[in-house]
């Protein structure tokens, strides 16, 4: 149903916590694989992803072309690319169920909140209010999009210095929708 995207680069240390979170995903049968699109790691990057069951691709390139290359690989007919240190915080599977049965007639991409674990009241707020001002999503919400609206997109452009946030930017705002469940920082 789902593939997790996840490029990395000398991550070892910020990619456990987000591998952690999403063994909630894999035993609901949500997730059916997470491909690590590695850009020539020094640490042990690979070895965390191969105790975690994940298809590590080492390859040569940015970003870009690691991340369009994992989404070529990808099996599932959903992609959700999610960066080293990015934690999805219950309930993220029942917003992510909920929004691919949605968009699958609709189109569009999701992305998810964010925040930290049991925010104070002010700062959620804060975050709902910058969200209906405007606010561009960023990467570190993590995208979920389908495998042909991405391809449909072009995938990640390589000529970007951010690829990531350009993406974002060609998808627009009117075609994100912002789920429930909060994405946060392994480190905050």
């Amino acid at each position: 149903m789902l593939s997790v995207i996840i490029a990395t680069k000398d991550s070892e240390r910020a990619l456990v916590p987000t591998l952690a979170a999403l063994v909630s995903g894999a035993t609901a049968g949500v997730i059916s694989e997470v491909l690590v699109a590695d850009g020539g790691s020094r640490d042990d990057t690979a070895a965390v992803a191969e105790v975690a069951g994940c298809n590590f691709m080492a390859m040569n390139g940015g970003t870009a072309r690691r991340l369009k290359a994992a989404a070529d690989q990808a099996r599932a007919p959903w992609l959700l690319f999610l960066r080293p240190g990015t934690i999805l915080d219950e309930p993220w599977i029942r917003d992510a169920q909920r929004f691919m049965e949605r968009a699958s007639r609709t189109g569009g991409a999701g992305v998810f909140r964010r925040g930290a674990p049991a925010q104070s009241s002010l700062r959620e707020a804060l975050s709902l209010l910058a969200s209906a001002l405007g606010a561009r999503p960023r990467p570190e919400q993590g995208l979920l999009l389908g495998k042909a609206f991405y391809a449909a997109l072009g995938g990640h452009a390589e000529q970007a210095a951010d690829p990531e946030t350009d993406l974002i930017r060609r998808i627009g705002r009117s075609r994100i929708v912002r789920l429930a469940a909060i994405a946060y920082r392994a480190d905050t």
